[in-house]
């Protein structure tokens, strides 16, 4: 009787083809390295070459083969999990790296209020004192016939404050106003300080808004003591302005 070979799509695939497969996955792990974990004596143990006719193979058990599909598997997602680590960690810096420059930035912006609200901040030579003397009120007590500058009331010794920011740019004797101190403020304008009884600063000295920088007192041409106060466009005498507007336009109350 005789028997037909089965074909076609039913035909069961034979142990060549299954193992000659496996064998392609075991050339194409062998380059990652997964093969070589396995056990020398495992692949011994099926037979070297599978006489069929065809060309020889390298054949491998089931269980085997298994396990090289596991761990290909294993290594794709040890290779998933690392990229996803890196991806969590370049996250990480760059957040860390963008509160670093918020808070930089919020650290400058704060520097520079700062500064600002120190460059306009001004305050009274004299502290809870008034004018005794007005701007430009005439007298023959003084030269020009006119008052140059405000008088504040203060006994000697009171403490004299430097109005806002500035640097000394003259200090000692001058003459009808007696020991005095001439401040150039930040701003470019000028602020004088007369009839002092000691002065507290040098020439060149930086000085803030209510430092002290002498005590009143009665020295030059005075009647008593007082503090005499000009606000000036120079440091030299007759460049004088208005002390009251002066003041009033940074914010002190005179």
């Amino acid at each position: 009787m005789a028997f037909t070979r089965a074909t076609g799509k039913h035909r069961r695939p034979s142990r060549v083809h299954r193992t000659t497969a496996r064998a392609a996955g075991v050339a194409a792990l062998a380059t990652t390295g997964v093969v070589g974990t396995l056990a020398a004596p495992a692949l011994a143990a099926e037979p070297e070459v599978e006489q069929s006719g065809l060309t020889p193979v390298v054949t491998i058990g089931d269980s085997i083969a298994d396990e090289i599909d596991a761990q290909a598997v294993a290594q794709k997602q040890a290779a998933v999990d690392a990229a996803a680590r890196e991806a969590a960690r370049e996250a990480a810096r760059e957040r860390a790296a963008e509160a670093a420059e918020e808070a930089r930035e919020a650290k400058e912006r704060a520097a520079r209020e700062a500064e600002r609200k120190r460059l306009n901040t001004f305050v009274a030579p004299i502290t809870a004192s008034y004018v005794s003397t007005a701007y430009q009120a005439g007298s023959s007590l003084w030269s020009s016939g006119s008052h140059t500058g405000i008088d504040f009331h203060a006994s000697s010794g009171t403490t004299v404050h430097a109005v806002g920011v500035g640097t000394v740019v003259e200090t000692g004797w001058g003459g009808a106003y007696g020991n005095q101190v001439v401040i150039k403020m930040h701003d470019g304008t000028y602020t004088q300080y007369g009839h002092l009884s000691s002065i507290g600063v040098s020439v060149g000295q930086s000085v803030e808004p209510g430092q002290q920088i002498g005590l009143s007192g009665a020295t030059g041409n005075v009647t008593g003591p007082h503090l005499h106060f000009e606000a000036r466009t120079s440091p030299e005498y007759g460049s004088d302005m208005d002390p009251v507007a002066y003041l009033r336009s940074h914010g002190v109350n005179v």
